[in-house]
Formats: structure tokens, C-alpha cells, sequence
């Protein structure tokens, strides 16, 4: 495969170390607030669905910047959500199933986006409709050889990177561990629009033991990404010095991997939802980054009949992830950037 080598400076939220080393850092200053949203599997064709279901392009098709990348993982042509999050948050390619570490390499820590703005005094979140130690979270505060070292990326969250948000399913976080931890836990909706976001600094949604549920099968007393996203604003808006929140919608993935077009669809719409939630809250604003991207494309989706109003007709290649490139969008300080095909690191 060839590997795409243009030295192209992409943005600062999703490209770390060699980002700032080719002097980015230097008009960082007016960058107060980075939200990088990801929809897990999302390929052009998800995308089409869901603007055939809402009769009119989504809102991030309408970005003045956009681009796409290639994703594959350092051992793969075709990458899993922990090494593609990973490329993402570090700037380094690394295995498949490989959480922020270099492997192949030395196997020690690779700093992340998250922490790099945690160390510049930024308040920090993650929000996921998967269980919130799932890959792509994972990958943005916590290191492990495997994705599935549940244990290991828990105290990597609650003892040392400690991010001020973790909303998503629980997967083995207890409600005793994390108010051992400092954190304010809710398990629902209603807990979550309780929360007093002028006062609260650390807050565990674990809102059920596994990712939340596709929109047929309804949520329930739980809330949806957008929920989620809209109290995520609120409480890290206050921090003077801004805050980075990555924001991820993981039923894009589960229900292209089992090629279910019509709730792979309904994530995407409420994706879109939760983008243009975002958009609303930047309105006056100059000083935050929006970046709309995928961490890869699942299941050789083509839209085949393009109604408008409805969930559209529709084959598939595969239940599995493809090496297929996916888009980016961007918005907001410092969009211009993304203006180029590129890999997920911006390999140098």
C-alpha cells in the first residue's frame, strides 16, 4: 500500500506531535476549544443514507473544509476502532487493538491529544453511545496492549489521565469506584439533566452495563448522544482556558457490522443531531475547532435506492470493517487546515 506522505498540517485536535512540531504551536493561542466528533463506521455511503432519510444533506456535508483519510493500522490494511483512534489521538500508527501505545515500537506510553491539552490546563471529556472503555475512547486516555484490558483502561481513567467527563456504558466502571475516584455518578437521563453544571467538575454517566440501545429497540429512561453532548457544553464551558471532548456515536458500527440499514441509518441521524447541537452552541464564537470524521468505514455500504423521508434500499460487502477512505469535515478556528486527502496521523 502507499502510504500518503504528503507533510500536510492538519489540525490540531486530531494530529499531536508531529502537528505541533511543524509550528502550528505558534497560533495555538486563540484556540480555546477543540470537540472532535467521531462516528464509528461511518463511510460517504452511511452518510447518504442518512440524508436520505432526512431529505436534505447532513449538516456537516455544508462545512466550508473537507476532506478524507485512509486508516489502516500499522499490521492491517483495514484497521479496528482502538488503532484508528489511536492514529488519531497520537499521531502514530500502532497494531490493531492497540490502545495508546507504541507497538509496533518500544511499547511505552504515547501522549495523546487529550492529555496534551489536560497538561495545558484545559478541562477534558469523553462521550460514547459504546461502553465508555470501548477502543475509540479508550484510545484518548488510557494505554494498553489490548482494547480489551477493561481493568487496566479503568485505572488509567480514574487514577491517572482523569478526564472531567466519561459518559457512556459502564462495562466493569462501578458507581463505588468512581465516587471513590471524585466523581459525581448518574445512571440516567433524569440524572444527568439534574446535574448542576455550574458546580460539578467530575461526572461518571454510566448509563447501563453495555452500549446504549439502537433507537428501535428505544432508550428508555437513558439518554441519546445529544443529550449527553448538550450537558457536556454546559459544564466544560465554564473552564476559562477551554476544554477538548471527543464526541463518538458507536451504533453507526454495531449495526453496519450486522448490516442493518435501518438503525445504522437512525445512528446517523442522531450523529448529525448531536453535530448541529454543537453548531448551535458555537454560533458568535471564534474560538473553537469542530472536526466530523469516522475511524473507519464497516460494511461495504451502497445506498441503492435514494428516497427521500425514508430509510433507504441498500447492499452490502461485509459485516466486517473495510479499508475504504472516510471523510472529514471541519469547522470553526483553524478548519482551513483540513483541506488535503490524508492519512489518519498525517505521516511525515
Amino acid at each position: 500500500m502507499m502510504k500518503i506522505k504528503n507533510q500536510i498540517l492538519v489540525t490540531a485536535a486530531i494530529m499531536l506531535a508531529s502537528f505541533f512540531a511543524t509550528g502550528i504551536r505558534a497560533s495555538e493561542g486563540d484556540l480555546r476549544n477543540i470537540i472532535l466528533c467521531i462516528a464509528d463506521g461511518m463511510g460517504y455511503e452511511h452518510i447518504k443514507a442518512g440524508g436520505c432519510y432526512l431529505g436534505t444533506n447532513l449538516i456537516f456535508e455544508t462545512f466550508p473544509y473537507q476532506s478524507s483519510m485512509t486508516t489502516y493500522s500499522a499490521n492491517s490494511d483495514t484497521t479496528d476502532s482502538a488503532a484508528s483512534a489511536t492514529a488519531m489521538a497520537t499521531g502514530v500508527k500502532v497494531n490493531n487493538y492497540v490502545v495508546s501505545l507504541a507497538l509496533p515500537g518500544d511499547g511505552g506510553p504515547l501522549e495523546t491529544v487529550l492529555e496534551y491539552y489536560q497538561a495545558r490546563g484545559k478541562s477534558t471529556g469523553l462521550i460514547t453511545t459504546a461502553n465508555i472503555t470501548d477502543g475509540t475512547p479508550a484510545a484518548f486516555a488510557a494505554h494498553t496492549g489490548h482494547r480489551g484490558s477493561v481493568n487496566h483502561i479503568i485505572e488509567n481513567y480514574l487514577g491517572f489521565v482523569r478526564p472531567n467527563l466519561l459518559l457512556g456504558g459502564a462495562n466493569g466502571l462501578t458507581a463505588a469506584d468512581a465516587t471513590d475516584a471524585g466523581y459525581t455518578v448518574v445512571t440516567n437521563r433524569a440524572g444527568l439533566n439534574a446535574l448542576n453544571t455550574a458546580t460539578e467538575t467530575y461526572v461518571s454517566g454510566q448509563f447501563g452495563t453495555n452500549a446504549l440501545p439502537f433507537h428501535t429497540e428505544g432508550l428508555g429512561d437513558l439518554p441519546d448522544l445529544h443529550e449527553m453532548v448538550s450537558v457536556a457544553l454546559d459544564l466544560l464551558a465554564r473552564d476559562p482556558d477551554g476544554f477538548f471532548l471527543l464526541v463518538e456515536e458507536e451504533r453507526t458500527d454495531s449495526a453496519a457490522h450486522i448490516n442493518d440499514i435501518t438503525n445504522c441509518t437512525m445512528a446517523v441521524v442522531e450523529f448529525s443531531k448531536s453535530v448541529e447541537q454543537i453548531l448551535e452552541w458555537m454560533q458568535g464564537r471564534d474560538d473553537t475547532l469542530l472536526i466530523v470524521t469516522a475511524d473507519h468505514e464497516t460494511g461495504g455500504l451502497t445506498v441503492t435506492d435514494e428516497g427521500i423521508g425514508r430509510i433507504p434500499s441498500a447492499t452490502w460487502t461485509t459485516l466486517s470493517h473495510t479499508s475504504n477512505e472516510v471523510p472529514v469535515y471541519a469547522f470553526g478556528k483553524n478548519a482551513h487546515l483540513v483541506t488535503n486527502v490524508f492519512d489518519n496521523t498525517d505521516i511525515n
